[in-house]
């Protein structure tokens, strides 16, 4: 593969993932019955897309190199987030508040061991990314689910609702910016009126933005930080490359804390854990924030569109289907319900006929049970081998 990255093969070329040890491809069987032989691996969210030459090159100097001793977190990989969140999202950060983790996924769940109890509840807005309810539930604590209220192509916050929802037992409310599943980019105004819900409910607002980067045109994502910038205290930001530059592999993620006492909170307990990042991952993510890196994801994020505009006009033209068009995230959210089908139908045809594994929508929540969600993040020619799939297995609707 050609290290070019002024060549837009880099995201058009198909490149074989099967018998890598890839969750995506190599797993799709066990989960869905899908056979990675002749199947489309349309679920977890990673792309099929190499990392950008910045990346690969870092990673070749060190293998030149040869000596993979311990590697602290450094100025430099500070120095590169504070550039990233500064240049790409106007967001002013001092490196002190960051804290690395292994991943947004450990990140939510150390966020629940340190900042609520056994039996405590965490707050989610749903329909949402799944792993929400998954760490609540298997760190012992409740969910109380607030459902988002549906707008034609678009999905609505009700706090007066979600007021009523609560127990008085919630410590935290977990949120998606920009949203998983439906790749809605929230409004300063949204933004400000969830952190004026968190203040006035005493809860602390933990904001996973991991998907900021992977933005359309038309649409501003906007850092929870910068739109409410009084209630930063009771905010615990999460942010990651992985998604952006599909290193998710790597584990590694960052905890941004501008709130001292919560910062000790949490250092404390990655002290006890003993937890320090992997030095590769921390070269990998230096190398990616910066300007090459960000030429590359801009040219992904138009490919990305492409890519979006093609799957949606197919799944449009399938009677009672629709694409929900996203403003955010390589993750289309499909709409069966017009089929008048049982989601078990649905999903028979999917992923036995067309032989596709998307992610399941009743997984994400009230408002997902007639949903799929498929991941668009791969070269344009399986984007069409999807589209005539899913067509010919609901051919009998035209």
């Amino acid at each position: 593969m050609s290290l070019d990255d002024n060549d837009d093969a880099r995201f058009d070329t198909v490149i074989d993932r099967r018998g890598t040890q890839s969750s995506k491809w190599d797993y799709m069987e066990k989960y869905y019955g899908v056979s990675p032989t002749d199947g489309l691996a349309m679920w977890t969210a990673d792309s099929d897309y190499p990392a950008p030459a910045c990346v690969t090159q870092a990673l070749y100097a060190a293998a030149d190199h040869g000596i993979f001793g311990y590697t602290p977190v450094n100025d430099e990989y500070h120095a590169a987030i504070q550039w990233w969140m500064q240049t790409r999202h106007n967001w002013t950060i001092d490196p002190e508040w960051i804290l690395t983790v292994q991943g947004l996924g450990n990140a939510i769940a150390l966020a629940l061991d340190v900042w609520s109890d056994a039996g405590d509840h965490a707050v989610i807005f749903s329909p949402v990314y799944h792993e929400f309810r998954v760490k609540i539930e298997k760190s012992g604590r409740k969910v109380t689910e607030c459902p988002l209220v549906r707008d034609g192509d678009t999905y609505q916050l009700d706090l007066a609702d979600a007021q009523s929802r609560l127990t008085g037992r919630e410590k935290l409310l977990i949120w998606c910016s920009p949203q998983n599943p439906s790749g809605r980019v929230w409004s300063v105004t949204e933004l400000r009126d969830l952190a004026e819900f968190a203040a006035r409910n005493d809860l602390l607002l933990v904001t996973d933005e991991v998907h900021h980067d992977l933005v359309y045109s038309g649409s501003t994502f906007m850092p929870l930080h910068v739109a409410a910038p009084e209630h930063q205290d009771r905010m615990v930001v999460l942010t990651s490359a992985s998604k952006t530059f599909n290193i998710a592999g790597q584990r590694t993620g960052n905890m941004i804390i501008s709130n001292a006492a919560l910062r000790r909170q949490m250092q404390h307990r990655l002290n006890t854990l003993d937890y320090k990042p992997a030095g590769l991952s921390l070269l990998m993510i230096t190398a990616a924030y910066s300007p090459a890196g960000a030429e590359w994801v801009d040219a992904q994020v138009a490919y990305l569109e492409g890519n979006r505009r093609l799957f949606d006009a197919a799944m449009d033209a399938i009677p009672g289907v629709h694409s929900l068009p996203l403003k955010s995230t390589y993750l289309a959210w499909v709409d069966f319900s017009g089929t008048g089908m049982s989601y078990e139908e649905i999903s028979r045809r999917v992923l036995k006929e067309a032989r596709i594994a998307p992610s399941s929508g009743p997984e994400f929540g009230a408002g997902g049970e007639t949903f799929l969600r498929f991941n668009l993040a791969t070269p344009r020619a399986r984007i069409q081998e999807a589209c005539d799939r899913l067509q010919a297995a609901f051919g009998d609707l035209q």
